[in-house]
């Protein structure tokens, strides 16, 4: 799971920003339209209502360490669903590969 930041504003809401969740299963991208500047909880909530609606809550997630991601909000909603979240090193993004390329 990884944003891609910076796109020109687009759609009926400016959306100038781009969540990437890749099934590890599946390799099945999803790309999701939103805000560079969007709090922990609408990513959770964008999460939720067009993800996990449709592929069921996830077992594991890895992420880069970004604050949203680190936030009390989403450490208590992985414990809340027992849902494992590891993060990728540092200046090692192939942790995270799928997502970064």
């Amino acid at each position: 799971m990884d944003w891609v930041a910076g796109l020109p504003p687009g759609g009926d809401r400016s959306y100038n920003a781009c969540l990437v969740i890749i099934n590890r299963f599946s390799k099945t991208p999803i790309f999701l339209p939103c805000h560079k500047d969007d709090t922990a909880m609408d990513t959770a909530l964008l999460i939720w209502n067009r993800v996990v609606s449709w592929t069921g809550i996830f077992t594991n997630i890895i992420s880069d360490r970004d604050p949203k991601f680190t936030s009390a909000l989403w450490t208590n909603l992985h414990q809340l669903f027992g849902t494992k979240l590891s993060f990728s090193t540092a200046y090692h993004p192939q942790t995270d590969g799928l997502a970064e390329e």
